[in-house]
């Protein structure tokens, strides 16, 4: 081994504190960069190479057949900004009869010749295309369980056709739900009824304004609304990218304090081994080492630990991508999704280049301090220093004042450990606060608000027309209401009944809540607009507005019941479930349409004073002839998503208080062992143990005090900023009340977090001053 390396490993070996904190908070910046960049790159490889190889359709259109004919359509496809078009393809809303494999939800399906070549090829997945009328392909998308040769009966149009399912398929932008032969739609619509869907790829469609814009150019030329839904290929690529989305700037934010933290931690740590080792600078420049080999032995202990911390974050971030990646590989199908071997490159190569540049910057005093200096230089703290502050401090017990005043003394090594200390009070704060704001996500999921629930039976999705000898509930939903209210101790109640439906434009289906009752009370967060009044008025989710181009004052179509539903939009609520595709509305709204309504919960809240146990209870009693039954309410728990969420953050966080306690640790060490002399003196004149941890601990109080007070405004400003970002990225806008986490009582301790910390970080080496002998203090130099 060169002499160059001896000193190296001579350097890392005795400073193993040091070596330990660089390495751990390498490992948290790598980490947490591995994963944000990995999620950053896989996110929408997917639904991209997919659009690809498909050449997706930018925007599909759904027209009206009875406003528009098919060659006004296809002279649609000549428009300005349009470069390819598929179509017109006949359309039907159609409801397949419920079975044992699942029930019978509406769906969309188009009449197509073939799966095509050009726009929205359709990739066929498994059996083959249809050949004759009575066969149909059904999309993997779709809520229909895609198993080749099985039956599928229509319940309407009434006595409709039974098709044999003979290939699954899947177009890119979910165009459709199912795929026949055009001669088959006649017999799966109604006369009168059905659509036009046409397909369009624009020159230029990067943005939702240039969307819009080869929108209105391919409808311009017909009747004014021709045209009854649109779905554009930013919505479906931001549906498929929606899990992985989600956690990119939570990472990106850890990402980010891990690194700035390293960096501070790496500076600090090469600059005190300067300070400290002065007169071994001065030996080895006295023994023939040059400027430029000593600033390289000074880089080169701080990258050593770095790299070995490097390794340890890459294995972590892939580790701990594994759930997150498995998330995003149910998208399209992918088993393949993997941390790019680019991503690991680049975090290692940035990762220690600014290790590198940290620990060159630090090290530069060493290599141009002339070596007579060094040598005659020793580590007595400047005179005068921290004077006026003990005069101060005089009046208080000897060891807390020493205590006290030390950081002035070393202003610079207490305002790094008072950045360390308030980095991990950020992320302490910013963990809280995300904790409690998924919590309030999840309450408005779940619209656990009232007292006592009622469930709702076997679910009735679909419009009237049942499989003969199909078995339904039997509940009475207006007889459970009877003796919901005939109970002593009922207060608010009301009743919520859900059936599926379509919206024209958007494939998949809706669910449609409708309320008995004023259900404003349920736990329902309103984001914008107002709850709804009465009948023709709706509330939806936002990734709903987003999904179908609408917004508050619009109104929207529900089709695939008995009837077409239209209601105004009148209010925007925070509900994730079913992807945002809800639609809330007045149980007289769906009267005409479904007059059966039968999956229908109960919600109450209890008077005042009445026990909740006992009134479940007398509840019950009555509700057991009806074949229902009563719980008290609150939410059935949390989602996968939060829970690793949750683990993620915890993680995380508890690396980055291990660092800021560490590096804590570093400064208190280097100032205790520049403090040995003096506090041999001490223990000579007297000084105990106890009051020795007690002058170490308080040294540090100052400091933890300040980094925590300025920690926790910070760590609030982050959780204003990330957790927005978290949920636009999927498709959701929050209301205050997610927002607004942090409250009066809970700032304090949180506050004294950074107390916490620091004192954390100066426990070992107050244990080690107390440890230390009279004798041998006073003998070190």
């Amino acid at each position: 081994m060169s002499t160059l390396g001896t000193v190296v490993r001579a350097g890392v070996g005795r400073r193993r504190v040091q070596t330990l904190v660089i390495a751990l908070a390498t490992m948290m910046a790598v980490a947490a960069s591995v994963m944000g960049g990995t999620l950053l790159v896989v996110s929408g490889a997917p639904f991209e190479d997919a659009f690809r190889t498909q050449h997706g359709a930018h925007l599909s259109v759904r027209f009206d057949a009875g406003r528009v004919t098919a060659a006004e359509l296809a002279r649609s496809a000549t428009a300005d900004g349009v470069s390819g078009a598929a179509g017109p393809f006949r359309t039907a809303t159609v409801v397949p009869r419920p079975d044992e494999a699942g029930p019978g939800w509406p769906m969309t399906v188009a009449g197509r010749s073939g799966p095509g070549h050009g726009v929205d090829a359709v990739a066929l997945l498994d059996g083959r295309w249809p050949t004759r009328s009575g066969e149909i392909v059904v999309s993997a998308d779709s809520s229909l369980v895609p198993t080749l040769g099985r039956k599928l009966a229509f319940s309407q149009p009434s006595d409709g056709p039974t098709l044999t399912v003979v290939g699954v398929a899947r177009s890119v932008t979910r165009t459709a739900d199912a795929w026949v032969l055009p001669a088959q739609l006649p017999a799966l619509t109604v006369p009168g009824d059905g659509g036009y869907q046409m397909l369009y790829r624009f020159t230029a469609a990067d943005t939702p304004a240039q969307i819009a814009a080869g929108g209105r150019a391919v409808t311009e030329s017909l009747e004014r609304g021709a045209a009854v839904g649109r779905q554009s290929w930013l919505t479906v690529k931001k549906n498929a990218e929606r899990d992985t989305a989600l956690y990119v700037p939570f990472l990106i934010a850890f990402g980010a304090l891990g690194l700035v933290m390293s960096v501070l931690i790496v500076g600090n740590i090469v600059a005190s081994a300067v300070g400290t080792a002065t007169r071994r600078i001065g030996v080895l420049k006295a023994v023939g080492f040059t400027p430029a080999q000593v600033v390289r032995a000074y880089v080169a202990q701080a990258l050593v630990p770095a790299a070995v911390g490097a390794a340890l974050g890459l294995l972590a971030g892939h580790l701990l991508a594994v759930p997150v990646l498995a998330e995003a590989e149910e998208a399209y199908g992918s088993s393949s999704l993997a941390v790019a071997p680019w991503v690991d490159l680049t975090v290692l190569a940035g990762m220690l280049g600014l290790v590198a540049v940290t620990a060159w910057i630090g090290a530069l005093r060493a290599g141009r301090l002339r070596t007579v200096d060094a040598l005659a230089v020793g580590r007595t703290v400047q005179a005068g220093r921290g004077r006026l502050a003990a005069r101060v401090a005089g009046r208080l017990p000897l060891p807390v004042a020493l205590g006290l005043t030390r950081p002035l003394a070393r202003p610079a090594r207490a305002l790094a450990m008072g950045t360390a200390i308030l980095f991990g009070t950020v992320a302490v704060t910013f963990t809280v606060g995300m904790g409690a704001s998924l919590g309030q996500v999840m309450k408005a999921k779940a619209h656990d608000v009232a007292d006592v629930v009622v469930p709702a039976p076997v679910p009735d999705f679909g419009p009237p027309g049942r499989a003969p000898g199909k078995k339904r509930p039997t509940t009475d939903p207006a007889a459970v209401a009877a003796a919901v209210q005939d109970t002593a101790g009922t207060g608010r109640y009301y009743r919520a009944s859900t059936v599926r439906a379509t919206i024209s434009g958007v494939t998949g289906t809706v669910d449609v809540v409708a309320f008995t009752g004023d259900a404003s009370w349920g736990g329902y967060a309103m984001v914008a607009g107002r709850w709804l009044h009465g009948p023709g008025e709706a509330v939806v989710p936002t990734p709903f507005l987003a999904a179908t181009g609408t917004r508050i004052g619009d109104t929207v179509t529900l089709d695939g019941m008995a009837e077409p539903v239209t209601a105004r939009i009148v209010g925007e609520v925070l509900d994730p479930r079913n992807e945002g595709m809800q639609v809330f509305t007045d149980a007289a709204t769906l009267a005409a349409a479904h007059p059966d309504l039968t999956d229908t919960s109960h919600h109450v809240a209890v008077t005042a004073g009445t026990d909740i146990a006992g009134y479940v209870t007398t509840l019950n009693k009555e509700l057991a002839p009806l074949g229902a039954t009563a719980r008290a309410g609150g939410p059935d728990g949390d989602s996968d998503m939060v829970a690793t969420l949750d683990a993620l953050s915890a993680i995380l966080t508890l690396m980055l208080v291990a660092v800021a306690a560490l590096g804590v640790l570093n400064g208190v060490l280097l100032d205790t062992r520049d403090r040995v002399r003096e506090i041999g003196v001490h223990k000579a004149l007297g000084m105990t143990p106890r009051q020795t941890v007690a002058m170490v601990l308080t040294s540090v109080v100052l400091t933890g005090l300040v980094g925590g007070a300025l920690g926790v405004p910070l760590g609030i400003a982050l959780h204003g900023r990330i957790f927005p970002a978290m949920a636009d990225g999927v498709g959701l806008r929050l209301p205050d009340s997610v927002l607004s986490v942090y409250h009066g009582p809970e700032l304090l301790p949180l506050a004294l977090g950074g107390l916490l910390i620091a004192t954390l970080g100066a426990l070992l080496p107050a244990g080690w001053a107390a440890r230390a002998r009279t004798a041998t203090a006073l003998r070190t130099e």
